[in-house]
């Protein structure tokens, strides 16, 4: 291995995963995955999506052995995507702030919709469903291109962190509103 800093060696690791940001490695998302494998905190094989082609990129270029992928992260499986169910989606809109790139549409009490060239196949939004209407079926054979993955998940993180903002600036004035008018008379 180079004498390469370690955000340097973390964004090559990065871009050799598949950018799906599901959490299965343990980590939330690729590139904190990517910086703990750089840091020599993580195994190279903690990535069910990217399987074994991700485990040996890795090795060869941190120039370690090749791993079986570790079970506890799960098992490598053909590329997926969610599937929602429209009669029995009831819009209750659990599924639409886990989804890591904004790949599902709708609104509260509508029914939703993925956008299959933007999932993922991560599952994130399969827990909070109480209808269990979403299911994950076999991708098309579009090809899953990183770093649009990696574009739209930045995009997404951008935007809650927009949201946040914003709320918490709406908490601030309803707070001065209020202290307001406690000190009038």
């Amino acid at each position: 291995m180079s004498n390469e800093t370690a955000p340097d060696m973390a964004a090559r690791i990065d871009a050799l995963l598949p950018q799906t940001q599901c959490t299965r490695c343990g980590y939330n998302g690729c590139k904190p995955y990517a910086a703990a494998i750089a840091g020599g905190e993580a195994e190279i094989n903690q990535c069910p999506p990217g399987g074994r082609a991700t485990i040996e990129a890795l090795a060869q270029l941190l120039e370690r052995p090749v791993l079986a992928l570790n079970p506890i992260n799960g098992v490598e499986t053909p590329q997926r995507v969610a599937w929602i169910d429209e009669a029995r989606c009831i819009g209750c809109a659990r599924c639409l702030t886990p989804c890591p790139v904004d790949a599902i549409v709708g609104a509260q009490k509508y029914m939703h919709t993925v956008l299959i060239d933007h999932c993922t196949g991560c599952e994130l939004c399969l827990p909070p469903c109480p209808v269990d209407c979403i299911e994950m079926r076999a991708a098309p054979d579009a090809e899953n291109v990183p770093t649009v993955n990696r574009e739209r998940y930045a995009t997404h993180t951008l935007r809650l962190l927009h949201q946040a903002a914003e709320r918490q600036q709406q908490l601030a004035a309803k707070k001065a509103i209020a202290t307001r008018r406690l000190g009038e008379p």
